[in-house]
């Protein structure tokens, strides 16, 4: 039973990691995207 729970806990701590790595780079990478968009748009009203 121990080592069960071992492996489980170890897999949902893993899994965790992941996605929390996943949702940051996600994160980072709409945030450069809108304020690129904006940018260019900011771009082209002064034009």
């Amino acid at each position: 039973m121990d080592e069960q729970l071992r492996i489980i806990l170890i897999i949902i701590v893993s899994v965790s990691i992941f996605g929390l790595l996943v949702f940051v780079f996600v994160k980072n990478y709409i945030r450069n995207k809108i304020n690129h968009l904006v940018d260019e748009e900011k771009k082209r009203k002064l034009k």
